[in-house]
């Protein structure tokens, strides 16, 4: 089981946003099933995309591995097929998710993905 806790704070840069938010996930080691529910409320706007990131540390960026596609409205609830490094990354704490708005083009809540 995983778990991030969505905040304006944890963006790299931060910022001001009073939105939160929370990742609850699970992965299947055998089927490589990754899959999640994410809340979130307090946005500057509407949802515009979101995505699971890595490999990156809390205080670094790196690109998109999982982006999320549909309606993006809360809670957002799918899952996925990871590849052995994705797995890796995951498992290693080197993965994170952020919400990203109109008014924060970069991210507006984001949350470092950790086990439980």
């Amino acid at each position: 089981s995983y778990k991030a806790d969505l905040k304006a704070s944890s963006e790299v840069p931060p910022n001001v946003s009073k939105g939160t938010g929370a990742v609850d996930a699970t992965y299947d080691t055998t089927s490589r099933k990754f899959s999640w529910t994410i809340t979130y409320s307090g946005l500057t706007g509407p949802a515009t995309a979101a995505h699971f990131h890595g490999p990156a540390a809390a205080n670094a960026n790196a690109p998109p591995v999982v982006p999320l596609s549909g309606n993006l409205a809360s809670p957002v609830k799918g899952d996925a097929t990871l590849t052995a490094a994705q797995a890796t990354d995951l498992q290693a704490g080197r993965w994170y998710f952020n919400v990203h708005t109109a008014a924060h083009k970069d991210g507006e809540i984001r949350g470092q993905v950790m086990k439980k």
